[in-house]
């Protein structure tokens, strides 16, 4: 089967990998479900990479028809040359379905890319992703971290279209003769994501998604930044002598005295991940010299900041 896509996208996306520093001899695992983004990342993929590469659906096994939708993109895949790989979960999803299915579907990805000699994995998360992503962490009063929204890399996960909107995706697959499957839980307004996609469709609103990808670059640097600055703080900062943390956080700016509870916080328990009026409430009483206490952690306030254990408590 022989694909003709438009010389400009293909010119895109392979500055796009060039920006995210593959060489020639990385190998990367395009995770695609069928959809016109994901159809779209394998089309470019077969372009650019050149045997490079092999494509793998997570069949999540929450809807009927999803078998014959990972299967209809194992013959696309059989049709144009492309290794296909169908994964499916240890065990049924539950709980937050969507948190749950993105958990287990990760893992899964990072699995097959381990067995398939991938040093990475390549979602198709494009500008439209990176708008809904950072008006959704608005609303929900994200800090800078949260509104760096989608990151062009997480570890060994990498997102090369985030410069393409979902309408030149869509395009793509126009392009190539070949027909995308539709997912009916991006129509399910129960989640947030769809509630702010269709309030996007619906309402004559100021918001790009080229200037939405450039506040998200923006503020991921400037998280980067201050993850440096806190490293270098820690270092000054942070001790651990006795079982106890303690910190020293006078006279730098609130941000980072958040940084630095977090990561005091962390030294005694790897799993605490406390957000926002969580974090909130400690900080204001440590600055009052007060006590607070957090998972099974006991906190103390005053000149310098404690961190210990806190005692068992009896029945």
């Amino acid at each position: 089967m022989q694909v003709t896509l438009n010389p400009a996208n293909i010119d895109r996306f392979r500055a796009a990998l060039s920006k995210l520093k593959l060489s020639d001899t990385d190998r990367v695992l395009c995770a695609v479900s069928g959809g016109p983004d994901s159809m779209a990342l394998l089309l470019l993929a077969q372009q650019v990479l050149d045997g490079r590469f092999a494509v793998a659906t997570v069949d999540h096994q929450l809807r009927p028809e999803s078998r014959n939708e990972a299967d209809y993109v194992r013959e696309i895949c059989r049709n144009v040359g492309v290794p296909h790989i169908l994964l499916t979960p240890d065990e049924a999803i539950s709980g937050n379905i969507q948190s749950s299915a993105r958990s287990a579907r990760y893992a899964l990805l990072e699995r097959a890319a381990d067995e398939q000699h991938c040093t990475h994995i390549a979602t198709a998360h494009h500008a439209d992703d990176q708008l809904e992503t950072l008006l959704m962490r608005v609303a929900r009063g994200s800090g800078v971290d949260g509104l760096s929204a989608i990151r062009t890399t997480n570890g060994r996960v990498i997102r090369p279209l985030l410069d393409f909107s979902k309408a030149e995706l869509v395009d793509i697959c126009a392009q190539s003769g070949i027909k995308p499957v539709e997912d009916p839980s991006n129509a399910n307004d129960d989640y947030d994501r769809v509630s702010i996609r269709q309030w996007l469709a619906s309402t004559d609103h100021p918001f790009r998604t080229d200037r939405a990808t450039r506040t998200a670059r923006a503020l991921a640097e400037a998280s980067d930044a201050l993850f440096w600055m806190a490293d270098m703080l820690a270092a000054q900062r942070i001790r651990h002598e006795n079982g106890m943390v303690i910190c020293d956080a006078r006279d730098i700016p609130d941000e980072l005295k958040r940084r630095l509870l977090l990561r005091s916080l962390a030294i005694i328990d790897s799993d605490l991940a406390p957000r926002g009026e969580t974090i909130d409430r400690i900080l204001a009483d440590l600055a009052r010299g007060g006590t607070a206490t957090i998972g099974n952690i006991k906190c103390l306030g005053g000149e310098y900041w404690q961190f210990l254990r806190a005692p068992a408590r009896r029945s």
